[in-house]
């Protein structure tokens, strides 16, 4: 066990045995909380809501953020849920280390072709130039509980990046007169969010991130033309992040506690 030594006043040796004592004394102790990530159609929902909301300060432009009971979270759910432009993408029951982050994937990988390379033997002849992109939404989070579990400090980053549109471009064959290839300038669309929140444990933390391109990708119809698709539908994202409290470790014949996975991945 490593020793860490603080040469300071007392009042700072205070807050960094403090800041210490969060992440170990409740290291072995495995948080479970549920993360949901959906979309709504409108932001209407806010009507109906916005008695039971208490608003969050935030700093990333058009984000929003509440506090809200677990009873009305639950009501605020079965609300949405009969709503018919309501999709919840993903809700599994993460179990979160205390201290450490937690990855929660939906994304897949698209290619195109952005370009035409020359035949590398010097010959005629030419290689289409093929790139690869991935689309779908990222979400980290960073729980940090206080030491009487009261209150909890996490830092939650989300990444969503989409394709709008694939633009067309024909160029001109290397080595050729006549011939012509069809390659693609994707068009993106893309959401970013990076905030810190400190909570009460026993509230559930709603993040919004306004109306921004649908976080799971679109699969192509197969009746679209090659070089087009359609653009995602916009939507209003929410995050809904609460606290189920200290989990119990499944244990193996041996007597060994298995240790929870930290990254869990969406369908794509």
């Amino acid at each position: 066990r490593g020793t860490l030594r603080v040469y300071h006043t007392p009042e700072k040796q205070a807050i960094v045995g403090e800041i210490v004592d969060r992440f170990v004394n409740t290291e072995a102790e495995t948080q479970a909380m549920t993360v949901r990530v959906a979309t709504v159609g409108h932001p209407n929902w806010r009507a109906r809501a916005s008695q039971m909301l208490r608003p969050v300060p935030t700093q990333t432009q058009g984000i929003q953020a509440w506090l809200l009971a677990k009873e009305d979270a639950t009501l605020l759910l079965t609300e949405l849920g009969r709503r018919s432009d309501y999709q919840q993408h993903s809700s599994p029951h993460l179990l979160v280390n205390n201290g450490q982050t937690t990855i929660l994937n939906g994304t897949r990988s698209r290619q195109y072709v952005r370009g035409v390379l020359a035949s590398a033997n010097g010959l005629a002849g030419y290689t289409p130039d093929v790139a690869q992109l991935t689309e779908g939404y990222t979400l980290e989070l960073s729980p940090l509980l206080s030491l009487d579990g009261s209150t909890i400090d996490a830092v939650l980053k989300f990444h969503n990046d989409q394709v709008e549109k694939m633009v067309a471009v024909q160029l001109q064959a290397p080595g050729t007169a006549q011939q012509w290839v069809n390659t693609e300038v994707p068009q993106l669309s893309s959401c970013r969010l990076q905030e810190r929140f400190r909570w009460p444990s026993d509230k559930v933390l709603l993040v919004s991130l306004g109306m921004v391109a649908s976080p799971v990708p679109q699969m192509k119809s197969p009746l679209s033309l090659p070089l087009t698709s359609p653009a995602p539908p916009r939507a209003d994202t929410l995050i809904f992040i609460e606290n189920k409290g200290a989990a119990v470790r499944n244990v193996t014949p041996a007597g060994t506690a298995s240790a929870p996975a930290t990254k869990y991945h969406g369908r794509y």
